[in-house]
């Protein structure tokens, strides 16, 4: 699992920088940086409020960030269409969550 990966693409997509999202998510620069560097592990309240301020659903972080052999399950060809319509979705950074 990436997660970290995740919220660093959903991040850039809806054009926020890391000070803007950690002030959303109520976290310090610096432990958002972590998080997108894989140096730390978040809780799961933690990724609730970083997904509130990305205005993303926490499963879409979670699936952004799955590996390759974790998605194994599911049809591949579902999985990539999957991710490329929660990316386009993410590209309008004024779209509203569900």
């Amino acid at each position: 699992m990436n997660l970290g990966g995740a919220i660093q693409m959903c991040r850039t997509r809806r054009q926020l920088s890391q000070a803007d999202l950690a002030k959303l998510a109520g976290c310090s620069v610096s432990y958002l940086s972590m998080l997108e560097n894989s140096k730390r592990d978040p809780t799961l309240s933690t990724v609730q409020k970083i997904a509130e301020g990305l205005r993303v659903p926490v499963e879409i972080l979670f699936f952004l960030g799955a590996e390759r052999g974790e998605l194994s399950h599911i049809d591949q060809d579902l999985a990539g269409r999957l991710a490329m319509t929660a990316l386009d979705l993410l590209n309008d950074p004024g779209r509203k969550q569900a």
